[in-house]
């Protein structure tokens, strides 16, 4: 059964085959040079008819304007980038979809699409660039050559782009823009595992703990893997429901936390204490701490050196991705500013580091992309999956980041109410 493509943890095989491909590139001052700016890289293997393993690999967009090096599979299509420049800019949207129309997949059914057709029957737009990522050259070339794929994952070579957040030999999941419409056509006929992510099963989620209620709120310790208010297509309890269910009452939500991350979130019990709580967030009015826990530095070792009782605040303005959304990345023009204290409290013997974040912004991903960016800490959270926390040298199921402390005034009676909470036992690295 083929591993899910939007899920970025390698097994061992796909691992060592990774490495691998990392060690020729490192060792071959051709291919360090034509990778060395920064490229995603891809490694497929298969089965062939007789049995045989083969192993495919493939790089994102062009390396150095070369669309084909010896050693990687071939772009789905190729074309002229001389004749393109040369066309007029009032052509550029026929000029896209002609381009688009002569990209054509395959799938495990044996059907062909272009994909044009693709992204116009979920009445999308493909953006610039689709098709020419690895995960879907590994694919193309896999299915046409009557190959039955086993294992697939991209992964990052070369230096970390400024605007967004890339560590050498950090899988990735494919990306939701331009490979989520593709990559969903292409996978049709094949076994594929569903993604970890989207089922309750690959989290151990513990019950919500109520740290304080009254008439007018309700502050809970809400578990890493629960979302905090009800998502879009998911039939996952949130921890806005749970509390209606055990609380009774309505819960109406103030703020919100990622799936992903644990830690403490307050409730109204009523539109008035809701909105003068939201008033105090809306204001920065509301102070708040979190526990993260961060990658060793990584092999490059561009990382910042932390010691315990470094402070520091790490300034980065903040942009979304919309290639691949929920990604955020780096934007020093168009971005929206963003600051984060931060203090190292501990170090590991592994190499891991414990530091308190202190969001004095409420970006979205703003400390995951503050502590993973070169220009911030430079270390990943740790089992952080979209910004390259995923470490072979210590493993993490949920992502380390725990909202530990919230401070407010009530919206009553105005006096000051903090409430903290640390890491629970269970999800502690084990």
């Amino acid at each position: 059964m083929l591993n899910n493509p939007f899920f970025c943890r390698a097994d061992a095989l796909l691992r060592a085959e990774a490495d691998a491909l990392l060690g020729r590139i490192a060792a071959s001052p051709y291919l360090h040079g034509l990778f060395a700016d920064g490229k995603m890289m891809g490694v497929l293997v298969a089965r062939a008819a007789d049995g045989t393993q083969v192993v495919l690999h493939a790089f994102s967009g062009t390396a150095r304007g070369l669309w084909h090096v010896e050693g990687f599979v071939p772009p789905i299509f190729e074309f002229s980038r001389e004749q393109v420049d040369a066309l007029s800019k009032e052509h550029s949207q026929q000029l896209q979809q002609w381009l688009f129309a002569k990209y054509l997949v395959r799938n495990g059914r044996g059907e062909v699409r272009s994909v044009l057709d693709i992204f116009s029957a979920r009445g999308l737009v493909p953006p610039a660039g689709t098709g020419d990522c690895a995960a879907p050259k590994l694919l193309q070339y896999a299915l046409a050559h009557n190959l039955e794929p086993l294992r697939i994952g991209e992964f990052w070579y070369g230096a970390s782009p400024i605007h967004e957040v890339r560590r050498q030999g950090a899988f990735y999941p494919a990306c939701t823009g331009k490979c989520g419409p593709l990559l969903g056509f292409m996978l049709q006929g094949l076994d594929v595992e569903p993604n970890p992510l989207e089922s309750d099963a690959h989290w151990q989620i513990d019950e919500p703990l109520v740290l304080f209620e009254d008439a007018s709120l309700i502050v809970a310790d809400k578990p890493a893997g629960m979302l905090a208010v009800p998502g879009r297509g998911t039939g996952r309890i949130c921890l806005q429901q749970w509390l209606e269910e055990h609380c009774g009452g309505p819960v109406l939500a103030c703020h919100r936390l990622d799936m992903d991350t644990s830690g403490v979130m307050v409730f109204a019990r009523d539109v008035t204490s809701q909105a003068a709580l939201q008033r105090q967030f809306e204001g920065r009015e509301v102070s708040k701490a979190y526990l993260a826990r961060l990658c060793p530095c990584p092999p490059d070792g561009r990382a910042v050196g932390l010691h315990v009782g470094d402070k520091g605040k790490i300034v980065l303005p903040l942009a979304p991705d919309w290639d691949d959304r929920p990604r955020q990345k780096v934007d020093a023009e168009g971005g929206r500013a963003a600051a984060t204290g931060y203090e190292v409290l501990r170090v590991l013997p592994d190499g891991c580091i414990d530091v308190r974040l202190i969001p004095y912004t409420g970006r979205t991903h703003q400390l995951r992309v503050h502590c993973a960016h070169p220009l911030g800490l430079g270390r990943p959270i740790l089992g952080d999956r979209l910004y390259g926390g995923i470490s072979d040298d210590c493993g993490s199921d949920r992502l380390m980041l725990h909202a530990s402390m919230l401070s407010l005034r009530h919206p009553l009676t105005g006096e000051r109410l903090s409430f903290s909470s640390d890491f629970r036992p269970s999800e502690e690295i084990s």
